[in-house]
């Protein structure tokens, strides 16, 4: 019947058509060596020192001989909930606590609760989900980690708490090599010191596809679309799953070339 509108397309299984092993050794660099670099490096700098200073300015004996359990499972409680901690970074610090005579399982406390909890996203959930939800939260990351963290020194006292479980038999790699490997460490990370620039949206054609999923999904319209002649450039958005084009290439043959790549587009 003229007039009636179309039903829509059903979203296939998430799959991804085959890419250009070009552009997948392209793609393989960019998000191991610029990305992840980038999403984790500031905080893994933090963590690094903030470790460096626990191990080189915190007295052995003060966790040893003062802070043993379950006074440091609560410690690490204490300090882990309200204050964020990546869980990237959460790591360095992790280690020292272990080198100064934390237990392995309020460590491990400290790595669940510390990424899980912070005061703002307590705040949030107190606010917008109300005080019944707030307390679930809360009292189930606390119930949660303090299990695992109970389990944990259990498995590692049945094992005889043995220290070089933790430390690798403790271990340690040529200064040389771990010199270098800290330099190539720092190169990579360092962009993430600096503010990352917001995607400028090119101005241009919009089209939404339903079936973009994932960051797979943007290599591959992107790398597609980059091809295609007219496009000058293209940005994929995955949250908004929207697809945004400037160049002189028409909506029709874009479209196309959507439809081509695997994916079913709709007009806005």
């Amino acid at each position: 019947m003229e007039g009636k509108k179309e039903k829509p397309i059903p979203i296939p299984e998430h799959a991804h058509p085959k890419m250009k092993a070009s552009h997948r050794v392209k793609e393989f660099f960019r998000y191991s060596f610029r990305e992840i670099p980038e999403d984790i490096g500031m905080w893994l700098l933090i963590g690094t020192l903030l470790g460096g200073a626990i191990a080189a300015f915190v007295p052995r004996e003060l966790f040893s001989q003062y802070i043993s359990f379950p006074l440091d499972f609560l410690v690490a409680l204490v300090i882990g909930i309200p204050l964020y901690v990546c869980a990237t970074g959460s790591i360095p610090i992790a280690a020292s606590l272990i080198a100064k005579g934390f237990s392995p399982g309020a460590a491990l406390v400290f790595l669940i609760a510390g990424p899980a909890t912070n005061a703002i996203t307590l705040s949030f959930v107190r606010a917008k989900l109300g005080k019944k939800s707030f307390n679930l939260y809360l009292i189930s990351i606390i119930f949660v980690s303090i299990l695992l963290g109970l389990l944990f020194n259990f498995i590692w006292i049945s094992l005889g708490a043995n220290p070089n479980l933790i430390s690798g038999a403790s271990k340690m790699l040529p200064f040389s090599i771990k010199a270098v490997c800290a330099v190539i460490l720092l190169v990579l990370v360092t962009p993430s010191l600096y503010k990352r620039k917001v995607h400028a949206i090119p101005s241009g054609i919009e089209i939404e596809v339903p079936d973009i999923h994932c960051a797979h999904c943007r290599v591959t319209l992107e790398s597609n679309l980059s091809e295609l002649e007219g496009v000058d450039e293209v940005f994929v958005d995955v949250a908004t799953k929207k697809i945004h084009v400037r160049g002189s290439a028409s909506k029709d043959k874009i479209i196309a070339r959507i439809e081509r790549s695997g994916y079913h587009p709709r007009d806005t």
